[in-house]
């Protein structure tokens, strides 16, 4: 089963309570907002008003610590076209081709 949800370390909040803190945080946004533009249009200056910041953000579905490691691990695989294999496959084609083309030769058929 999959372990990717369950971290023992910080209990996550029931989705309730974090729909809740969402729309509280929104709604704390849009009175403050109001009453920027409110100022505004009373004639105090922009750079005089405090214009509101994010407070609250929800936490993230991925944890980020996570997400660095598999992209390192990522970065740390084979390369396929750089393995003795591959390079073995390569020269095997190469032989190949030149030892059709060297029995074309000989036998006089013309190719083109």
């Amino acid at each position: 089963m999959s372990q990717r949800n369950r971290d023992s370390e910080t209990p996550k909040l029931p989705r309730q309570e974090r729909r809740a803190h969402a729309h509280s945080e929104r709604h704390r946004i849009h009175v403050e907002l109001q009453s920027v533009a409110q100022g505004v249009s009373s004639g105090v200056a922009p750079e005089d008003l405090h214009e509101p910041g994010r407070a609250w953000r929800p936490e993230p579905h991925r944890d980020a610590e996570v997400a660095k490691s598999k992209l390192a691990k990522r970065n740390r695989t084979k390369r396929h076209w750089k393995t003795k294999m591959w390079k073995r496959r390569t020269q095997l084609r190469e032989t190949k081709i030149e030892m059709l083309q060297t029995t074309r030769d000989r036998s006089g058929i013309i190719t083109s």
